[in-house]
């Protein structure tokens, strides 16, 4: 069995970024309550994530010596 191969064309952070911007404007839609906080807090943790991921690729972060 192979294993199925996916090219992504997007860097992981442009694609945090865009869903944390599509889970807010559906949030925008939503009556406030659960569901509305619950995709809220997946648009914050998706921004966290890109923010991270552009940490961790940074020049200025160095490995300990």
């Amino acid at each position: 069995m192979q294993r199925r191969r996916f090219h992504q064309t997007k860097s992981l952070e442009e694609r945090l970024s865009e869903e944390a911007k599509r889970l807010r404007e559906l949030a925008k839609r939503l009556p406030p309550g659960t569901k509305r906080e619950d995709i809220l807090r997946r648009a914050r943790q998706a921004e966290t994530g890109s923010h991270m991921s552009e940490w961790l690729r940074s020049p200025e972060l160095q490995p300990p010596k």
